[in-house]
């Protein structure tokens, strides 16, 4: 009987959702249960559920790419030709996991306390679930568009971003855009209640070094001055322990100054002038740092060392070091000055600063804030409930977004999901996503795409 009642209880709150929360539940859970880890990545698996879903509601797609097992989805809604087209995106692809560090299978799209486990709930496939679910409403309300709306679902964002790039230079036509709506926004409460949406206009570069000590190899009980390993270890501590150059662009400057505005933020308010100031800009720019790690973040290139190779067996010296720093560069800084500040920092002949190999992203200008679609968000956000504020935002990660900024295109982080108090699962154990946040989500992603190609 207990079963039989928590069944009626559960049809009833499933027939009060809305189709569009329906919809898109369904595509992330459906979405996590297809393993797409990269390497080596099969994202075709998600191409062909994302085709197959379209195919059901006369919606046309094309599967692109140069292998046949990491294929990307372009689906397209014809509009009106009065405006450009408006761009849909999300990756595919996931990051690897550990399975002894997670609670939950990580590909089985568990439901538990409210929320959907599975890599990838939050990066970023519950953004390409509301994408879906919006996509498909569009097309079942026979709506008039003011334009073409078109889908993307691409290919190893995470590794070497080759999914976008050859789009780029094998079908562009087929995704060229007005603007786009990406991921890379993020949206928090304060502890006023405050909603703060911040929208991504621009991104750090990824710009990942290797260092390397070279010295005597020997027996471990006789201490070498040019210890490979304790070189190295000078040169990682010295990187860490330096202040980078502070830089401010059209999103940051906006950036801190709305951030100011906001109650618990009352402490920045004294230190902008300051932090405009050439004089004074460094040394405030350090107490701010020091005070709020993300803050510090959006002021100059950051430095953190990941990965670190030495030695076969302990009673032996190496005579080499490795290791590998991720680097997260300002956009109007180049990867040369980079690698020269750092050897000068250093200053050891026994180290080198090398580029590794793989994914690189372009530098580009910040998208505008004075563009339709971004006042549109400004003005969306600003009729919901509660208090709320519209900032842009220069997220410390990278997206495929910065590859179509390159091409001219608009391309904007859309934060229509709230993040959970202070946790940020992307890329770590019990990636999960809350089921109202995503039912949520999805309808405030309705309100800012309708706005922007239903016909007038």
């Amino acid at each position: 009987m207990r079963t039989l009642l928590l069944s009626i209880l559960l049809g009833v709150a499933a027939s009060a959702q809305d189709p569009l929360s329906t919809r898109a539940e369904k595509h992330l859970v459906d979405l996590l249960r297809l393993d797409t880890s990269n390497l080596p990545g099969n994202e075709t698996l998600v191409a062909e559920y994302v085709a197959n879903q379209m195919k059901q509601h006369g919606i046309p797609c094309e599967l692109l790419g140069p292998d046949p097992t990491r294929l990307n989805v372009i689906c397209r809604l014809a509009g009106g030709s009065q405006k450009r087209p408006l761009l849909l995106m999300a990756h595919s692809d996931v990051v690897p996991i550990e399975p002894k560090l997670w609670t939950v299978p990580a590909f089985d799209a568990l439901r538990k306390d409210g929320f959907i486990y599975g890599r990838g709930a939050v990066d970023t496939k519950g953004l390409l679930a509301a994408e879906m679910a919006l996509f498909i409403e569009l097309k079942l309300s026979g709506a008039k568009l003011n334009r073409d709306v078109i889908l993307l679902s691409e290919a190893d964002e995470e590794a070497g971003s080759t999914g976008i790039q050859w789009l780029i230079q094998n079908a562009w036509q087929k995704l060229d855009a007005e603007y786009a709506l990406n991921e890379g926004g993020t949206q928090i409460l304060t502890t006023d209640a405050t909603r703060v949406f911040q929208v991504q206009t621009s991104e750090k570069i990824p710009t990942r070094i290797i260092l390397v000590a070279r010295g005597s190899a020997g027996h471990g009980s006789l201490p070498r001055k040019d210890n490979a390993v304790a070189h190295l270890s000078e040169a990682i501590s010295k990187l860490v322990r330096a202040y980078q150059p502070v830089s401010l662009n059209t999103t940051t400057r906006r950036y801190f100054r709305e951030m100011a505005k906001l109650s618990e933020y009352a402490w920045l308010r004294p230190q902008l002038a300051a932090l405009e100031d050439p004089k004074t800009q460094e040394r405030t720019a350090n107490a701010i740092g020091d005070r709020d790690m993300e803050l510090d973040a959006a002021l100059r290139t950051t430095v953190s060392p990941t990965m670190l190779r030495a030695g076969m067996k302990v009673n032996v010296i190496p005579n080499q070091a490795e290791a590998q720093i991720d680097v997260r560069r300002l956009p109007n800084e180049t990867k040369e000055e980079v690698y020269a500040r750092f050897r000068k920092l250093i200053n050891d002949p026994a180290i080198e600063v090398l580029p590794e190999p793989g994914q690189e992203m372009p530098a580009t200008e910040p998208s505008g804030l004075t563009t339709d679609l971004y006042k549109t968000m400004e003005r969306v956000f600003a009729q919901e409930a509660g208090k709320t504020v519209t900032i842009p935002y220069m997220s410390r990660g990278a997206t495929d977004g910065s590859f179509l900024r390159a091409k001219g295109m608009a391309v904007y982080g859309v934060p229509v999901f709230l993040r959970n108090g202070t946790e940020s699962r992307a890329h770590g154990n019990d990636e999960r996503i809350k089921v109202t946040t995503l039912h949520e989500g999805t309808a405030l992603l309705k309100k800012i795409v309708d706005a922007v190609v239903l016909a007038q």
